[in-house]
């Protein structure tokens, strides 16, 4: 079994946009061993997010919402 982040998109709902980008060029959806590892990525993709508002990289309207992602067991709709 493995877990995903979804993200709410506008035009198609909850799904997972987070990609593996390969060296020969490949990519795939990302997808975690465990919830807790997709807890993880996601809290430290908040981190990243709120260090380039704190250095004035982003302006704080320029962030997210936690309420825009969610963990899902693979496939799930």
């Amino acid at each position: 079994m493995t877990y995903e982040v979804q993200t709410l998109t506008i035009c198609d709902g909850w799904i997972n946009t987070w990609t593996v980008h390969y060296p020969d060029g490949s990519s795939e959806p990302e997808t975690f061993e465990t919830a807790a590892q997709a807890q993880e990525a996601l809290d430290e993709f908040f981190a990243d997010i709120q260090a380039e508002i704190d250095a004035g990289q982003r302006t704080e309207d320029e962030g997210y919402s936690r309420d825009e992602f969610r963990i899902v067991k693979g496939g799930a709709q």
